[in-house]
């Protein structure tokens, strides 16, 4: 008899193939990605498309030059979904060169140096994004501001302007149509001993979060939870994040509203959503066990918050992922159930 051994990651039985659990959360960031259009145009699919190229180029490559099998590969739409996922974390209109660059990275060095799907310890999105944020730092926190705060909303032709050239057809540049985003203003005025009142009393903030942002991370909410109900993405990540900061957050913000945001503040600015139920979620780095995934969830909310709120940052939400990563192993050797027959069960 003989026995066919696959590597990680493993799925749920009705997914039944790779493909088809990457096609799921594809399908699950589409209502995201309409919101981000609703509301800042046309970038984040021109980033989209770029990245997927770079990103199918990148694994071909790599794939040829390993003397592996192309075909089967790119059709597993891992590649994709980590263009996605890197194409919907960065600013709309990035330069072209920086999406190609961090996709690049992102492949080649943080999934394929390790041996390709399965066998990265880091996700490679959240590395590539990371390239990009120590590096760049002042074009990653510049994210289109709505037309309604006095930008220009830009056409498809003038998105391409943008991210390609640098400027749309009216000859104004990227400055024009971006600015700030509602964490790195609050951060910066905390800094400038401004209160949180007074600071969310400029347009760029809406009831929650910054405007526009509450209902993108509504669309985002909408796809994570169809991921889990699915069974596509395990519960307990999200839920475990999601819960931890919120907590961590009220606990300050009765301790001193004036100097730390609300909870809902956190939940509904910045990746918080979208990281929940996207980036931590990923199968092959996250933790595996029932009980490490709360462990490795809440450890992902702590973090965050301690980057938001004391780090160099405003967001943490990479770094956090990135950090978790490293101690995924370890979490899963210390919370491993029990051999079945040994003793009790998990």
């Amino acid at each position: 008899m003989y026995f066919q051994l696959s590597s990680s990651p493993f799925i749920h039985q009705s997914h039944g193939h790779v493909t088809t659990l990457m096609r799921s959360v594809l399908l699950a960031l589409l209502p995201g990605i309409a919101a981000h259009i609703w509301f800042f145009g046309w970038g984040i699919v021109i980033n989209i498309l770029l990245a997927s190229v770079t990103a199918l180029a990148c694994e071909a490559f790599v794939l040829w030059m390993r003397h592996r099998p192309i075909a089967p590969t790119l059709q597993d739409n891992s590649a994709l979904v980590t263009a996605w996922l890197l194409a919907i974390a960065v600013p709309p209109f990035l330069p072209w060169w920086m999406v190609v660059l961090a996709v690049s990275f992102g492949m080649i060095f943080a999934k394929h140096l390790y041996g390709g799907l399965g066998y990265n310890p880091f996700n490679p999105a959240m590395v590539g994004y990371v390239v990009l944020l120590i590096s760049f730092p002042l074009e990653m926190t510049h994210f289109p501001a709505l037309s309604e705060l006095g930008k220009v909303y830009p056409s498809f032709m003038d998105s391409i302007n943008l991210i390609f050239l640098g400027h749309h057809t009216a000859g104004l540049t990227l400055d024009a149509v971006s600015g700030a985003t509602a964490l790195d203003t609050m951060k910066t005025g905390l800094n400038q001993y401004h209160t949180v009142a007074e600071i969310r009393h400029q347009p760029l903030f809406g009831s929650w979060g910054g405007k526009g942002w509450e209902i993108i991370n509504l669309a985002f909410l909408l796809g994570g939870v169809w991921l889990a109900v699915t069974k596509v993405c395990d519960w307990r990540i999200p839920v475990s994040m999601i819960s931890t900061l919120f907590i961590i957050a009220v606990i300050f913000s009765l301790v001193d509203s004036d100097r730390y945001p609300s909870a809902m503040f956190h939940i509904m600015s910045g990746a918080t959503i979208f990281g929940a139920f996207f980036i931590a979620t990923d199968p092959v780095t996250a933790a595996t066990s029932a009980k490490g995934r709360w462990v490795y969830g809440a450890g992902i909310g702590i973090l965050t918050y301690v980057i938001r709120t004391w780090g160099g940052y405003p967001d943490g939400i990479a770094f956090s992922v990135l950090l978790m990563n490293m101690v995924a192993p370890t979490i899963d050797y210390l919370t491993r159930p029990a051999v079945f027959g040994s003793g009790k069960q998990e």
